[in-house]
């Protein structure tokens, strides 16, 4: 039905990997620093990462997007995608984590990131990415999207103990306090508790559902970015594939929402379209069949 053909193919598969920074970890929400973010996009681009390897195993070409990272990239730059518009969001828990035309443009960065990579003939996108402090933005907006309780859809990231979590859970309560985002309003909720990285996700895949491309979606950061774009136009929902079911509790809840199965159950919490990198031989092979 995508691909409006009975005989659909899968021949150029991309991953697009989203970084950027969030305010909010000034808050204590992470057991890494900011800086940390940075490296792992350095890491991206020498080749040396989780999604690298995957990646060339699968076969699929990778856009490593800049879309708000703090502090300056080590290292070789030259494949780095930069569609930054900030040093990362601001503190959500004192105001807004961007201005709202940020948040409008973000996403139009997103849609021409898919457009151009349909211009290149793909026919998959996975989508995942890299910011310290991301998965207490896509709490907020899961939390905000579902109309569930922070401490329901609140996990433990990149391994935090069960304290911080529910200090994290807290934080996201203030955050959505300050900033009152409105579920009917979605491109408010990503001006209010989002982040760029998420903002630039969702715009890829409005964007390749416009060009009819099979959108996979990674973890809890990626699937948060997917209930933003399918609030703005619904039908984008069947355009995408859920890859796997990671171990965030808000995860579960945003598949279940949208309306996705995972294809696989693996407690994966990396990131990085890792997930939906090992999905791919998945859906080649159903197409195959």
């Amino acid at each position: 039905g995508i691909q409006r053909s009975d005989r659909p193919t899968i021949e150029k598969t991309w991953a697009v990997v989203a970084a950027a920074d969030h305010g909010v970890v000034a808050e204590g929400v992470s057991v890494f620093p900011q800086a940390v973010t940075a490296q792992m996009v350095a890491n991206f681009l020498s080749g040396g990462a989780a999604i690298s390897a995957l990646t060339r195993q699968v076969g699929a070409r990778v856009k490593i997007v800049d879309a708000g990272v703090a502090n300056p990239i080590p290292g070789d730059v030259t494949q780095l995608v930069d569609l930054k518009l900030a040093d990362g969001t601001a503190n959500f828990t004192l105001g807004p984590a961007m201005p709202d035309e940020h948040a409008i443009e973000i996403l139009d960065r997103g849609v021409g990131l898919a457009s151009e990579l349909a211009g290149e003939g793909a026919d998959l996108i996975a989508i995942g990415e890299m910011g310290i402090g991301n998965t207490t933005a896509a709490s907020a907006i899961t939390a905000v999207m579902l109309d569930e309780s922070p401490k329901t859809v609140t996990g433990n990231g990149t391994g935090i103990d069960e304290i911080t979590r529910l200090k994290k859970a807290r934080v996201v309560s203030s955050a959505i306090q300050a900033n009152q985002p409105d579920r009917a309003d979605p491109v408010g909720v990503l001006a209010g508790v989002g982040g760029y990285e998420i903002g630039l996700l969702a715009g890829v895949v409005l964007g390749a559902a416009r060009a009819r491309i099979l959108v996979v979606l990674d973890g809890f950061i990626s699937t948060s970015a997917a209930l933003l774009t399918a609030a703005i136009a619904p039908v984008t929902a069947q355009y995408m594939v859920a890859s796997h079911k990671s171990v965030e509790p808000g995860h579960i809840l945003a598949l279940e929402h949208l309306g996705l199965t995972p294809a696989i159950d693996l407690d994966m919490r990396l990131g990085e379209a890792s997930g939906a990198a090992l999905a791919i031989p998945i859906i080649e092979s159903a197409v195959r069949l």
